[in-house]
């Protein structure tokens, strides 16, 4: 029991966070939202792997990746290409010159299916695809940066060029991958009719049950003593390594375990949304998943959530109102953070909630939140 209430759940105080973000986003938003508005919190949850993902490598790591979106991209297009494959059955692709492949791979005058895209046409290899290869890719990029003790602000604009490369490469293959148009009028889900509104209630639930699971694991990862080594790593690399530590198997870990991370928002965006575009592959989004870490507290797996759900409300609100300034407004507020608050939304509640908790009369919880150190996820109240 003290292993579950300790190791995944974090103490009081983050058994208490986990708590409160339950009840937000499983009962208040389904009570509070209408079908359209809880399909884009689905949506932006999504986005919160990606954050979570940048906790483990950034916060408790040390190292910056401007290329998440590279993994979240991966996840989703193999999501889509199972989704794809099988909207484009004989039957539905009756009209095209070659039936029974993607209607994009027609309109470029390709006469059968790619070798690549045909193991997609299984359900399961598709789920342990989505998982597997961006981690896999995520190895190789690791092990040539890490091994040559290629970190910080190198480590960050390489991941960078590698996000355009894939991109460049997503939209110059278009009669591969779909072009700028992405892979889209995705439908059925081994016959299941995912447009409608049942299955897009179902998927938000399922997206919150995952993200939940994925909070817990990466809490189990951090109290361990990998994570022990980990910030270790972070704050002494040079120390660690004298001591017998092989420091960078430890950073291709937890990099691979971010991008696994990563590619599950990614598929659970593709089945919220209904199709994946490049658009959410390449530097923009990166640079996007960096601020959700930021604003919320990059040390902070509950945090992340709430700073991601806070800026894509206010970039939906403001980007309905002055579509051409939002991107301003995320900059904006990018360095805002940096600069007056650098420990985001749970470094602000570390700060001032033992004040507010004290005048409810919490005295015994405003001590202990009193103690607990910023950049610490497992003592702070998220």
């Amino acid at each position: 029991m003290s292993f579950v209430y300790n190791k995944l759940l974090g103490g009081k105080s983050g058994a208490i966070g986990l708590l409160v973000l339950s009840i937000l986003i499983l009962i208040v938003f389904p009570m509070m939202l209408d079908g359209f508005r809880l399909n884009l919190v689905g949506k932006y949850l999504t986005y919160a792997f990606a954050a979570i993902s940048l906790v483990m490598i950034w916060g408790y790591g040390g190292t910056l990746s401007l290329g998440q979106g590279i993994f979240f991209g991966l996840g989703g297009y193999g999501m889509a290409m199972f989704l794809k494959l099988e909207a484009s059955s004989p039957e539905n692709t009756s009209i095209q010159s070659t039936p029974g492949i993607p209607d994009f791979m027609d309109w470029n005058q390709l006469t059968e299916l790619p070798w690549f895209w045909e193991p997609f046409t299984s359900f399961g290899f598709t789920l342990v695809a989505i998982l597997i290869l961006p981690a896999l890719f995520a190895y190789f990029i690791g092990v040539a940066m890490f091994k040559r003790r290629v970190g910080g602000v190198y480590f960050a604009i390489i991941t960078q060029v590698i996000a355009v490369i894939l991109t460049v490469l997503i939209v110059g293959q278009q009669g591969y991958t779909g072009g700028i148009n992405g892979i889209t009028d995705l439908r059925t889900l081994n016959g299941w009719d995912i447009t409608s509104d049942s299955a897009k209630y179902l998927f938000y639930y399922i997206n919150c049950a995952l993200l939940i699971g994925v909070i817990l694991l990466s809490r189990f990862v951090l109290t361990s003593k990998f994570g022990r080594l980990l910030l270790a790593i972070r704050d002494k690399e040079d120390r660690v390594r004298f001591s017998g530590y092989d420091v960078a198997n430890f950073k291709i870990f937890i990099f691979c375990f971010a991008a696994l991370v990563s590619a599950l928002g990614g598929a659970m965006f593709t089945l919220q949304v209904g199709f994946m575009s490049p658009s959410f592959v390449g530097i923009v989004p990166s640079i996007e998943m960096v601020i959700f870490a930021a604003v919320g507290g990059r040390m902070s797996l509950i945090g992340v959530v709430y700073g991601t759900l806070l800026i894509n409300f206010g970039k939906t609100a403001f980007s309905e109102t002055f579509p051409e300034l939002w991107l301003f407004l995320m900059g904006g507020t990018f360095i805002a953070v940096v600069m007056f608050f650098p420990n985001g939304l749970a470094g602000l509640w570390s700060q001032y909630s033992p004040a507010f908790l004290n005048k409810l009369g919490f005295l015994k919880s405003a001590k202990a939140l009193e103690t607990a150190p910023v950049t610490t996820d497992m003592k702070e109240s998220n």
